[in-house]
């Protein structure tokens, strides 16, 4: 197994991004025949409501996390909740998933967003280098 620092984490809802606001997280490869990987979130219990909203519904819920370092670029993951636990004014939800192919997931959602925005020719693709480049800095309404 190897473990390694949750930097930041995102929620994939439909084409947009939750942004999570972490106290603290780690990312563990279980290093399995099964390609397993665990995501530990901890974060204010002001996040419960949505992330138990999240587990009752019992379906993947893709994530897009940093880590290591902030400059990474981000690696998007199809999960599951596994447990969620209380812990004084902070919860620690525990996500099971999948690598899935990363690059191309977050190109396209930052494209679509620029595009939703309006943006073209010269001005898009300036844009879209320049987000890029500085991962992860697309953002969504915080959902908690």
């Amino acid at each position: 197994m190897k473990t390694f620092k949750l930097i930041s984490l995102q929620i994939v809802e439909d084409d947009s991004l939750v942004d999570i606001n972490l106290v603290d997280g780690l990312i563990i490869n279980q290093e399995n025949d099964q390609n397993t990987w665990m995501l530990e979130a901890y974060v204010d219990k002001t996040y419960n409501d949505y992330f138990q909203k999240l587990s009752k519904l019992g379906e993947d819920i893709i994530v897009q996390v940093v880590i290591t370092k902030k400059e990474n670029s981000p690696a998007a993951f199809q999960t599951k909740i596994a447990t969620i636990k209380h812990v004084t004014d902070h919860i620690s939800i525990l996500f099971e998933g999948k690598l899935k192919k990363t690059n191309y997931d977050y190109a396209e959602i930052v494209l679509k967003k620029l595009i939703d925005q309006g943006l073209s020719g010269d001005t898009l693709l300036k844009e879209f280098k320049t987000i890029l480049r500085g991962k992860p800095q697309i953002t969504a309404a915080k959902g908690n």
